[in-house]
């Protein structure tokens, strides 16, 4: 397996949002995104604008997976894999490529919602990479955890 990690850009959008709707956990139809304001034409402009910065990991030219982050806030808007693509650094690197990303852009504090039960990957997957509750949770019920950049 050789992975390419590369910046998104706006023609990455519909297999973006096609991998979203079949991640193992939290997936997301293209319907729910859609009632959330997320649409592919909303995600291939905030790619386009730069607001919506994001990295991909291609395997084969085919996307097996994405992190995107607001440049405004600092929030990590989401991060997918494949299921057949989990447990192989993929995740943690495109993390790492973002949080990196967002630094350049000079923010210095970074936020993302995350599910508060221990049972679900992503709970321990971030911790682990050091990042720490808030205490708060967003409007979806997820907790927010905060991550500082030196």
């Amino acid at each position: 397996m050789t992975i390419a990690y590369r910046n998104a850009v706006p023609d990455d959008t519909p297999d973006c949002i096609t991998l979203r709707g079949i991640t193992r956990e939290n997936a997301i139809s293209v319907a729910e995104l859609a009632e959330r304001g997320i649409t592919l034409e909303s995600w291939r402009d905030a790619i386009a604008d730069g607001s919506l910065p994001g990295h991909v990991a291609t395997e084969d030219g085919k996307i097996v997976g994405y992190c995107f982050g607001h440049a405004d806030s600092g929030e990590i808007a989401v991060l997918a894999l494949l299921p057949s693509h989990e447990g192989k650094g993929i995740g943690r690197k495109l993390l790492a490529l973002m949080v990196e990303d967002l630094r350049q852009r000079g923010l210095t504090r970074l936020f993302l919602g995350c599910s508060a039960d221990p049972k679900v990957r992503s709970h321990g997957f971030y911790r682990h990479l050091g990042w720490r509750s808030t205490g708060g949770f967003d409007e979806a019920g997820d907790e927010v955890l905060e991550y500082t950049l030196r």
